[in-house]
């Protein structure tokens, strides 16, 4: 069980590639908060994260409000804002801009990525940055959003450098002549880059850090994950669960907790509800069907646990997500909007 990839997969990662961006010093590009351009840019996304290739040259990056200052990047990084923070992409620490909000929008007519081009000095240093959005479920439960810090820079391994911005390139030609597919190369191509940039994250944390990311290449931890996540119907138990992690009951349960946050039966728990969630939202499963898929012995269990979690019974989620997702198609239909 590839734990990482069935999160990814459970919380309905998806990306896109909105903006290839050509600049030369001095050059500033800043970044709104995802949330204040979400319903534009991606309608029925619960959370957006923000991300920066860099393919050429170099430039600063940095969070609009972080304490920590900016970062230089370089060719061949990808920076990533899991909270979805607004952000600054600069030729020089320090420089500040102002969003320009009329950019923000889900083309029709056009194809994605906008291009836009940044004039500086014609004789400084060229700057390619590509750039999109990845929307993912924050609920009922994400323990990938949970666990990682607001800015990631990392480099994308070399082995996939070559290959990825071969096909970046391949796909953004492409969209000039509106090629069919390029836009759905770019969003799986989006979303291969975030993950070689948590793959990279992973293998860079310190020995001492604790987060469900780092629990991932624990031995013990990674080990339980890997039960709970690819036999999650079972009847667990605290017991159980040590004993096949070869660990004892209390020496496993302060383990886990250390590193996820929670104990090991909250965590089966919550992810349940998650995977639970995503059987409801397509409005053709019953919540007796997806309680007892999920590993619940009975409904009124799953009722109880899934509105203590979230905060509403499980049939009024799956009702408000459904009429939600029915009124983001109507207002993506033209025939709808024009009556």
């Amino acid at each position: 069980m590839d734990v990482l990839s069935d999160v990814l997969l459970a919380v309905r990662m998806t990306g896109a590639v909105y903006y290839d961006i050509d600049a030369r010093s001095p050059f500033v590009a800043q970044s709104p908060p995802t949330a204040a351009i979400a319903a534009k840019v991606a309608a029925d996304a619960e959370h957006l994260i923000a991300f920066h290739v860099l393919t050429s040259g170099s430039c600063w990056v940095e969070a609009v409000e972080a304490p920590e200052p900016a970062a230089l990047m370089r060719a061949g990084e990808i920076v990533i804002f899991p909270s979805g923070e607004g952000n600054i992409l600069s030729s020089a620490p320090g420089m500040r801009g102002q969003p320009d909000m009329s950019q923000y929008y889900r083309p029709v007519t056009e194809a994605l990525p906008f291009v836009i081009d940044i004039n500086g000095d014609a004789d400084s240093e060229r700057c390619r940055i590509v750039c999109g959005y990845l929307a993912c479920d924050s609920g009922p439960f994400n323990p990938l959003l949970d666990s990682l810090p607001r800015m990631i820079l990392a480099p994308v391994s070399s082995r996939s450098w070559g290959w990825m911005t071969s096909l970046l390139d391949t796909a953004i030609a492409a969209s000039a002549d509106r090629d069919a597919g390029q836009e759905a190369m770019l969003a799986k191509l989006s979303e291969l880059m975030f993950l070689e940039a948590i793959r990279s994250h992973i293998d860079g944390l310190p020995p001492e850090a604790r987060s469900w990311v780092a629990g991932l290449r624990d031995r013990d931890v990674g080990a339980a994950l890997r039960l709970m996540h690819g036999r999650f119907d079972e009847q667990w138990t605290l017991d159980r669960l040590a004993r096949d992690v070869g660990m004892s009951r209390s020496a496993f349960a302060d383990r886990f907790t250390a590193y996820v946050g929670v104990p090991p039966m909250t965590y089966l728990s919550r992810w349940r509800l998650q995977l639970a969630a995503r059987l409801l939202q397509s409005g053709a499963t019953t919540v007796a069907s997806a309680a007892n898929t999920v590993g619940y012995q009975s409904e009124s269990a799953f009722n109880r646990a899934f509105k203590r979690h979230v905060g509403v019974a499980p049939g009024a989620w799956r009702r408000g997500v459904v009429r939600m997702n029915d009124d983001v198609s109507g207002a993506a239909d033209p025939s709808v909007r024009n009556g």
